[in-house]
């Protein structure tokens, strides 16, 4: 067991501490860092090694960072370590199109000049912020982790929650996080269900190289098998994230990288110039998945063990970083008070935050790609008079930026840059 922690941890031991996290991917350690913050002290068990997550080269992820969840990351420590390697997103153009015959001429176009906030977001490669997270968090005093072990079973008692790990290590605290993924051994343990289905369509992820600036502007394309989406990254380098349907592109997947740029090149365009690939390429299949409710007894979810979305709007780690804000605020409210933690009245208090908002976006999410995913002329053109529509109302347009932005809605503190 790889285990940083001050204290070693022995085989058959029972440690009592607050809160337990499951998963070391992004949400996880963010999770921590903002608990910490707010004075409870926490245990993250990640299943990888200490050195799977400290590898620094570049491999061609990325994430879209809304502003709100910028601010999050400034509150836990975290903004200061990788704002130098962030490209920020000055415009986002989005448009309808067929590979080959360019985007339609009508579009959404919107621009940081909307938001009066500063840039939408940022675009920010794994590599950065994943250090980003494991520095501080071996800066936290509060923060233990255990690193290279899963956990194989949990059991919840009137005043506890405890785990077992891979080892034999027996860990107890006073409620479990589950952040770790959409298929959730937390929540399946604490029986919780999901509901969702797949949407015939695979991701196709990779970086590449231009010869042109992109000068920050985001550009999403509507494709009648799915989008594609070209993020800026620092340089004249982009992530794609290009939609097909399962067979089309696990056919394509399997090319080669100059037969794999041959058929992406008609599909994105001319206008950066001569393109190239950068990194590895990664495929998934695209499935909405919610689960059924958000907490059972002494247990939470958050990021895609919570909800899985489809990435058209690039929401999927900003929905994470909200769970994460407003379960952070309500727990710290709650010790505050002298309440339990785990509660159910606390967790509903959380529930009730982010269900809703989850909720409404993966519906909104599934309708927008059921509705730009195919080729009926007549939807085209409905649809285009609808974005030419939208584009020419500034109040409209503004209030799609600040959705963008994560800046609408109830904000919880973190998202808003104040402390908890």
């Amino acid at each position: 067991m790889d285990n940083p922690a001050p204290r070693r941890i022995l085989r058959g031991m029972t440690e009592m501490r607050d809160i337990l996290i499951v998963g070391g991917g992004l949400n996880g350690p963010t999770l921590a860092l903002a608990l910490a913050k707010g004075g409870h002290k926490v245990t993250l068990i990640d299943a990888l090694p200490t050195g799977t997550r400290q590898e620094v080269g570049f491999d061609g992820r990325s994430y879209a960072l809304a502003l709100a969840s910028t601010r999050l990351l400034e509150q836990v420590g975290v903004w200061a370590r990788i704002v130098e390697q962030a490209q920020p997103m000055h415009e986002i153009k989005v448009s309808d199109g067929v590979a080959g015959r360019g985007p339609s001429p009508l579009f959404l176009h919107f621009e940081d000049s909307d938001l009066e906030d500063g840039p939408m977001g940022y675009m920010v490669e794994d590599r950065f912020l994943r250090r980003a997270l494991m520095d501080a968090m071996e800066a936290e005093s509060a923060i233990t982790q255990i690193n290279g072990r899963t956990v194989v079973a949990q059991e919840v008692s009137q005043s506890a929650v405890t785990v077992t790990l891979d080892a034999g290590t027996r860990l107890s605290g006073a409620l479990l996080v589950g952040a770790d993924g959409r298929d959730s051994g937390t929540a399946r343990r604490a029986g919780i269900k999901r509901t969702g289905w797949d949407y015939g369509q695979t991701a196709l992820v990779c970086a590449i190289a231009h010869e042109d600036p992109h000068h920050g502007i985001a550009h999403q394309f509507f494709m009648p098998p799915g989008p594609l989406a070209i993020l800026p990254l620092p340089g004249n380098r982009s992530s794609i994230v290009w939609s097909e349907t399962h067979a089309e592109a696990a056919r394509i997947q399997a090319l080669p990288d100059e037969d794999y740029l041959t058929v992406l090149r008609p599909r994105f365009g001319s206008f950066l110039g001569e393109i190239t690939l950068e990194g590895k390429r990664f495929s998934y299949p695209l499935k909405l998945s919610l689960a059924n409710s958000f907490f059972a007894p002494r247990v939470a979810l958050v990021g895609d063990a919570a909800h899985g979305l489809h990435p058209i709007a690039g929401q999927g780690l900003n929905a994470g970083l909200r769970d994460i804000a407003s379960l952070a605020e309500v727990l710290t409210d709650a010790a505050r008070r002298g309440e339990d933690v785990a509660s159910p009245l606390v967790l509903e208090r959380y529930q009730q935050w982010r269900r809703f908002d989850t909720t409404a976006l993966a519906l909104a999410t599934d309708a927008f790609n059921r509705l730009f995913s195919n080729d009926n002329p007549l939807l085209r053109a409905a649809r285009d008079l609808g974005l030419g529509f939208t584009n020419a109302l500034p109040g409209l347009r503004r209030g799609f930026v600040r959705e963008a932005a994560g800046l609408s809605g109830d904000m919880p503190r973190l998202l808003r840059g104040r402390p908890l």
